[in-house]
């Protein structure tokens, strides 16, 4: 089948059938799932950025021993 041998609504259609012939309610099935498939997207949504708790250059290792709390909040 070319192009020229097709109407306007099989040109518009999202999907044909080659073969089989399906019922009403098996093509409302099929529709009703490209559907949400086509509507979900596939773009993911963006990651959270990474909290600067947890980057390990920022945070000085603890070095246990007397004075070590009074120590632990002076500027390095």
């Amino acid at each position: 089948m070319t192009d020229g041998d097709t109407t306007p609504e099989e040109r518009r259609a999202l999907f044909r059938v080659v073969r089989g012939d399906p019922t009403a309610e098996e093509l409302a099935a099929l529709t009703v799932t490209l559907a949400a498939v086509a509507g979900a997207g596939g773009d993911a949504p963006a990651p959270k950025p990474r909290s600067a708790w947890s980057e390990p250059r920022l945070r000085t290792p603890l070095t246990p021993g007397p004075g070590a709390w009074r120590a632990s909040t002076l500027p390095r």
